[in-house]
């Protein structure tokens, strides 16, 4: 499966990827499975916020240079309170959430956008 990954990671780079630049924050999308509320959570670099019964960190959020509404991919910790370890540590990006997504039986999160000021 890793090897299945790694693969389709790299026919889905084009040849002139873009360059990226960090910003100081972002918008994620929370969706409780259970009362079909969603949500959105702006969030700034470095900063936890909670969502129901888990904890998300930003710990960075990268767009293509020039292009801050362009293709957002952002670093996350996600715990849950009560829980051992972490749920999801990694790149979740906004144009292909199911790429890598957080396994949860309640809560889906995903990146929409990053934020600028």
């Amino acid at each position: 499966m890793r090897k299945l990954l790694c693969l389709l990671a790299f026919i889905a780079v084009p040849a002139h990827a873009q360059e990226a630049t960090s910003a100081n924050g972002a918008v994620l999308r929370a969706l409780d499975k259970v009362s079909g509320a969603a949500r959105d959570v702006e969030i700034t670099r470095g900063q936890s916020v909670e969502i129901g019964s888990l904890t998300v960190q930003l710990n960075d959020c990268r767009f293509p240079v020039g292009n801050p509404s362009g293709d957002a991919y952002a670093e996350l910790e996600i715990t849950e309170s009560g829980g051992d370890g972490r749920l999801f540590s990694g790149w979740m990006i906004a144009s292909s959430p199911a790429l890598s997504a957080l396994e949860h039986p309640r809560y889906d999160v995903w990146v929409i956008r990053c934020t600028t000021s």
